[in-house]
């Protein structure tokens, strides 16, 4: 990329964030917009703009992100995403630590020498294909063998140590604040006074699977066993209950259809409603509704009778014994009696329940195959869009658009967009594929599904986006040189690294400029809402279901995030100027996630910060193939002294080895500690049981009880759509 094409993308992607910032300052004052920018403050009953100004300061949200505390968002948006944000800034820490000493110590020594000067031919650069002014101000620009390399070797050493100190501390921050909304006494959480237990084994004759179960427990916590609930074969019933609460809908639908304009509605009682024998509306879906209910009564009875499973959620009548269930050893073959904590109930995952220890262990080895598998193909067409969406190729390639793309301006633009967009189109298509796998695992809640698919996706942005897309570039050669010796991939990447790194920084500056833009003014969210609501949405319900926003996706949002770290650390040495990228990418993304984490998102779960230490581990990979890169890096430039750098690689792993001893268990597990605060109230047990019962099999009212069927904390799409 020459500098010209860098310097306009990055002004063009700076103007489209102002455009966009200014767009979100207009739309989000104007009231019909309020449900698209202020959701998760409707969804509590506040008034949208309650601690805000209205002024007409477009930045006046900025000083509200920055005011608001750790508590406003655990209150707002709960402990996951309020360790989201400590995340957020422990890598915006890291990086502007390492800037501070890095940008004035290595800029002037790269400046200053004259190896490309001297060898005009040399493929060191930062610029793949051209000379790129940006290789001034690179490692690239250092001589061989010299004197200068110690301090790019000492500046491997400060980012690292800055690393372990900002992640040591960020741990121990993480492990308080879960501990402290833990032992909180205001909020009875039904999950704390139950257990999962999976492959029970059959129950012995004359009893039923439910006696078995309340039998056992009773036996060994004969104090303070509550009660169980059996898990049941529900595929049937639920889609009946999914088919009733159709039927309501649409039922809601024509009665508001009648009420604005007096004409009774008819539809066809074929496909889609375009085939078929035309009815009355209302009195076709009153009908089937009555019989829906017929067969859900009819259809519960024989579940709860004939369709038991080989688990169950079993109750407490205290923390602290159900604390010290879930991490207690039942049964002396570990396929018996698997005992685990209780996930919250809207995270659980039934269907995955009943499948056996066994099995989960072939499946999850399945999966990693698969993910392994999908990950070498993938590599396949990322590396080739990679290669023909450079202009000289993308002419070689289809011959009929040199004379368009010879065009002065079309030329900038798609030197400095094209081959960001198409990485950016290939990894789009990738979560939903990634979360059918993990769910496959047999994995048993929500939250563990997404830091499963989060893992997943990191890895494979790292292998296939970072990697693939550094070799892509001089794939033939780079297979010829790994053919010729095979153990020389350390090398062969670190001297591909540098090449890539103007592509690098047009992708992240792509991203914190358009994507934080789009992200903020939420244009995409509001042309949707405004459609529906115009043409499809007649009731209510409707309206409501068109403007929920979800919550933060984490298991994309962690590991794009990661994907800009991973590029960061290890550009951080070789092109120091990427840095400053990604200080503005997260302090970005810190401010603006901020406000749409107190103002837009609604979580779909609640964990109490069980990211972290996956969010530690992944931070720590990264640190440790930057290590391995500046090892090979300094190694292609002949300096002896790389040889320092395997220390820090060894101190790295024993780094996260400390980590997990000290911390993990914490996490894994509620601490006695922790669970033994009493409660300001005594909880109702017979709620909390209640809480647990899938909406198919219950015989009350999702608003009977306090816990609103799943949720304890924040209301949910489905009581929205029953609303």
């Amino acid at each position: 990329m020459e500098f010209e094409s860098f310097l306009v993308s990055l002004g063009t992607s700076a103007v489209i964030f102002v455009v966009l910032m200014l767009l979100f300052t207009w739309l989000s004052r104007r009231p019909g917009n309020v449900p698209v920018y202020y959701p998760n403050r409707i969804l509590k009953e506040m008034d949208p703009w309650e601690g805000s100004s209205l002024t007409r300061n477009p930045f006046a949200w900025i000083r509200e992100a920055f005011t608001s505390t750790e508590q406003d968002v655990v209150k707002l948006s709960g402990v996951d995403t309020a360790v989201y944000f400590v995340f957020l800034s422990t890598v915006l820490g890291i990086f502007s630590l390492s800037a501070l000493i890095l940008l004035p110590t290595l800029l002037p020594l790269s400046a200053t020498d004259n190896s490309l000067k001297n060898s005009r031919n040399a493929t060191d650069t930062t610029s793949n294909g051209t000379f790129s002014q940006l290789d001034n101000l690179s490692m690239a620009n250092i001589t061989r063998k010299s004197s200068r390399l110690w301090a790019f070797l000492g500046a491997v050493y400060w980012i690292s140590v800055v690393t372990y100190f900002m992640l040591w501390k960020a741990y121990k921050h993480v492990a308080s604040l879960r501990a402290e909304a833990l032992m909180s006494s205001e909020e009875v959480l039904p999950e704390q006074f139950a257990i999962l237990v999976r492959d029970i084994p059959s129950p012995p004759n004359g009893e039923t699977q439910k006696e078995f179960v309340d039998s056992y427990f009773r036996d060994i916590y004969p104090e303070t066993f509550y009660r169980s609930l059996v898990v049941t074969e529900n595929s049937k019933i639920n889609k009946i209950w999914e088919d009733l609460e159709g039927y309501k809908k649409k039922l809601a639908r024509a009665e508001a259809v009648f009420a604005a304009t007096s004409n009774r509605p008819t539809n066809k009682t074929g496909l889609l409603g375009l085939v078929g024998e035309q009815v009355d509306s209302i009195e076709y879906y009153t009908k089937l509704i009555n019989e829906s209910v017929t067969k859900l009564e009819a259809e519960q009875r024989t579940v709860l009778a004939e369709k038991q499973q080989t688990a169950a959620v079993v109750f407490f009548t205290d923390r602290v014994t159900a604390a010290l269930a879930a991490q207690s050893l039942h049964c002396q073959m570990v396929d018996k009696w698997t005992v685990t904590e209780a996930p919250e109930p809207r995270q659980l995952i039934w269907e995955n329940l009943k499948i056996k220890f066994f099995s989960r262990i072939v499946r999850q080895y399945l999966i990693y195959f698969i993910v392994a598998i999908t990950i070498l193909f993938y590599m396949i067409p990322i590396a080739f869009v990679s290669a023909i969406t450079t202009l000289e190729n993308l002419q070689k390639t289809l011959p009929f658009l040199k004379p368009i793309v010879e065009i002065g301006f079309i030329k900038t633009i798609l030197e400095s967009y094209l081959p960001q967009i198409a990485l950016i189109v290939f990894l789009a298509m990738l979560p939903k594929f990634l979360m059918f796998l993990s769910k496959s695992e047999g994995i048993p809640s929500q939250s563990h599904a997404v830091r499963a698919t989060s893992g997943k996706y990191f890895y494979f942005s790292v292998l296939n986006v970072f990697i693939g897309v550094t070799l892509a570039g001089s794939l033939f050669q780079n297979l010829k040189a790994l053919e010729k010796k095979p153990n020389s991939i350390i090398t062969v990447l670190a001297t591909s690294l540098p090449k890539n790194a103007t592509f690098f920084l047009t992708y992240v500056a792509l991203k914190f400029f358009v994507g934080y833009g789009l992200e903020l003014s939420r244009i995409i969210p509001l042309i949707i809402f405004h459609l529906k609501k115009k043409y499809l949405c007649k009731t209510e319900a409707e309206v409501k279901e068109a403007w929920y926003p979800g919550d933060l996706s984490y298991a994309t949002r962690v590991p794009s995030d990661m994907l800009i770290l991973t590029i960061t650390f290890c550009y951080s040495v070789i092109a120091p100027l990427i840095l400053v990228f990604g200080v503005i990418y997260f302090g970005l993304g810190w401010l603006i996630l901020r406000n749409q984490a107190l103002k837009v998102y609604v979580p779909a779960y609640e964990s109490y910060g069980r990211m972290w230490p996956h969010i530690h581990t992944r931070i720590l990979a990264a640190l440790f193939l930057f290590q391995l890169v500046m090892f090979g890096y300094l190694g292609v430039k002949l300096f002896v002294w790389a040889t320092l750098l395997v220390p820090l690689i060894f101190i790295s792993l024993l780094f996260g080895y400390v980590c997990r001893q000290k911390f993990y268990k914490g996490f894994e597990h509620t601490a006695l500690e922790v669970a033994c605060r009493e409660l300001k109230t005594r909880p109702d047990l017979e709620e909390v049981f209640k809480a647990y019962i899938p909406h198919s099999l219950s015989t009350h009212k999702g608003d009977d009880h306090k816990f609103k069927g799943a949720m304890s904390r924040y209301q949910d799409y489905a009581a929205i759509s029953a609303a």
